[in-house]
């Protein structure tokens, strides 16, 4: 949450700064600021918003002028959202200025000792402390601002990313992380500050990617020093080549990244098993695991944590995994694992999925297990981001960049990675023969061209979505496999078009939700021709005879659920395993439909964040 944005060097800085911030609104925020400084004159404007209305109101306030800049969007922690709270925050002498995404959580007694010190704060925002608690340990010590803030950060607690520039030194820019994502494009005499590469990669394609416990001094005209925040040790620079290309964070002629990405998921899925499914050969291959089979294989059982769309793509995991590699599979909400003293050993692996590899409460997850000794695989999307760096081995889901905060190709990707391990342990195992193993691999091959298939029912879906918008609640039913899709339609629906859906597994509807049901009530319902059919139809007879709404996701050719439903959508035929990775896709389009309908923002929906880095 919170978009981070800086530069420093040859350039104006203003129009790096606001197509960072542009760019990174699919974070999630409620304010945005931008802080400016020409050698002279330090120029901070920022409001209550979106970017478009703080580009307004900046070039009506101040100058643009300056080649030091650092911008922020802001996701309201501390403090409700207006312009005083929005960020860049500055000190009382108005010298230091500060952008900050996280959690101070220490703030409240920081900010009495400064006010017993005499300074003033006109903000709620814990940023504000922090930012004069700098200037206040630069004042004291007498040091340079990269010490002021090392001592300072020493005496928070929390967590941050922070980019600090002090006006009588305009040639640099202090950055530090713990917990925030922090990346330092690096160019030509000239340096760029994000909360990840986005914002720069037209203008360089080499990265620093800050560690945890990690600052750096950013000078012109000088080599980057990073330093460890806790006992100044020098660390080496360590310069990535980003696999980013502009391409891929534009619409391409689609009205929103949401739907750009749930057409992107053929791709993405082939992308994802590319070189790690061989077909023909019969083999997977994938470092992470080829290099740890042991530990899966003996594994007393697999503990899957995540959040949000990553923890229903884990609830479909563990059917696979049990099904096919028959390992006892436990699904975590990661914000719920660190707090209830789980019982966790050295014969467990946990598995971490996050599309970020950010997440604040599954980073949190990992180190308890790794403290438990256990063997921790991670599984997300971007390359060097924390959850990669700080499990024992993984797998990137190369699904590309997921700019639409809520998920949809992170979904399916994350299902084709984790079905890719259950299989390789299956047939190391020996729980699957030969013959089905390659049937399961040929059938995932084409799950790809079945999506593309699927999404041919976009212009029908908009007429189901038409006629259901105004519905006030949705009821979202689903077996096997597909009880946790029904999660994650429910879900999409309440992220982006704000109506109330719940997701249930259909057996349970007779045990309360039945209730619900009247001529008023949409209900989805997944009835593939895989898995418990018949009940399913009976789950629809029930519904119908409550006068409830049947909206049918059906395999291609199906005549009986037709006959009761009010409207049905076909996917084509798969094995049941891989159904999720179907009839999730009009699931998909329905809440996209919906959302636009309503005049909805699709891809910033309100109160969300796509990178949840505070717990």
């Amino acid at each position: 949450m919170c978009g981070i944005v800086g530069y420093i060097g040859k350039r104006d800085a203003y129009p790096i700064v606001l197509k960072g911030l542009q760019r990174l609104e699919y974070r999630g925020y409620d304010s945005a600021g931008i802080a400016l400084y020409d050698g002279k004159d330090l120029k901070i404007s920022k409001t209550k918003g979106k970017v478009k209305d703080l580009k307004n109101r900046l070039e009506q306030e101040i100058s643009t002028d300056g080649t030091i800049g650092i911008g922020h969007t802001r996701w309201a922690t501390h403090g409700v959202p207006n312009d005083v709270n929005s960020h860049p925050h500055y000190s009382n002498s108005g010298n230091l200025v500060i952008i900050h995404n996280g959690i101070i959580e220490n703030y409240g007694t920081l900010k009495k000792e400064l006010i017993q010190r005499g300074y003033t704060f006109t903000s709620d925002t814990d940023t504000e402390v922090l930012v004069n608690l700098i200037e206040d340990v630069k004042k004291q010590e007498d040091v340079k601002l990269g010490k002021a803030v090392q001592i300072a950060l020493n005496q928070t607690i929390g967590a941050y990313a922070i980019a600090v520039f002090d006006k009588s030194k305009p040639d640099e820019i202090v950055v530090a992380r713990l917990g925030s994502p922090l990346a330092i494009g690096v160019g030509d005499d000239e340096f760029f500050i994000a909360s990840d590469a986005s914002p720069f990669i037209e203008y360089t394609n080499d990265a620093i990617y800050l560690e945890d416990g990690e600052m750096a001094v950013v000078r012109r005209g000088k080599d980057i020093k990073l330093r460890k925040i806790q006992n100044d040790t020098e660390v080496a620079p360590y310069v990535q080549k980003l696999q980013l290309n502009l391409e891929q964070i534009e619409k391409n002629g689609f009205d929103h990244f949401m739907l750009k990405e749930i057409y992107e998921q053929p791709k993405a899925i082939t992308d994802t098993y590319r070189g790690r499914m061989l077909v023909d050969k019969g083999i997977i291959k994938m470092a992470g695991v080829d290099d740890n089979l042991e530990k899966f294989l003996n594994a007393k059982r697999i503990v899957i944590v995540a959040c949000g769309t990553s923890w229903h793509a884990g609830l479909v995991a563990e059917y696979i995994f049990e099904d096919l590699a028959r390992i006892p599979v436990e699904v975590e909400y990661a914000s719920e694992f660190r707090y209830r003293n789980p019982v966790i050993d050295q014969d467990d692996v946990l598995i971490a999925i996050s599309q970020s590899g950010e997440t604040a409460d599954t980073m949190a997850a990992i180190k308890l297990a790794k403290e438990k000794g256990a063997f921790v695989f991670g599984v997300c999307n971007v390359v060097g981001s924390s959850i990669s760096r700080e499990t024992h081995a993984g797998a990137y889901t190369h699904a590309g960049p997921e700019i639409g905060v809520a998920s949809t190709k992170a979904f399916t990707t994350q299902i084709t990675v984790l079905s890719l391990i259950a299989l390789k342990l299956a047939k190391a195992k020996g729980t699957i023969n030969n013959t089905d193993f390659h049937y399961y691999l040929r059938e995932l091959e084409m799950i790809p061209d079945k999506i593309t298939k699927a999404l041919e029912s976009n212009e029908h879906i908009q007429v189901v979505a038409e006629k259901y918008k105004e519905s006030a609640n949705f009821l979202y039913l689903g077996r096997g496999f597909n009880f946790p899709v029904a999660l994650e339609g429910a879900l999409k629906l309440k992220e982006i078009s704000y109506i109330h859906a719940e997701g249930y597994p259909a057996a349970e509807m007779k045990h309360g939700p039945i209730a619900l049901i009247d001529e008023m009530m949409p209900v989805v319902v997944i009835a593939t021709k895989k898995g418990h059919y018949e009940k399913v139809v009976s789950n629809i007879q029930e519904i119908k005879s409550r006068k409830g709404k049947i909206i049918g996701i059906v395999t291609e050719g199906d005549e009986n659920v037709r006959e009761l439903a009010d409207y049905v959508i076909e996917i084509p035929d798969s094995i049941e395993a891989f159904t999720p990775l179907l009839t999730t896709i009009p699931l998909q389009l329905l809440s996209y439909h919906i959302a636009v309908m309503l005049g909805k923002n699709v891809d910033q929906p309100r109160n969300l964040a796509k990178s949840v880095t505070v717990e």
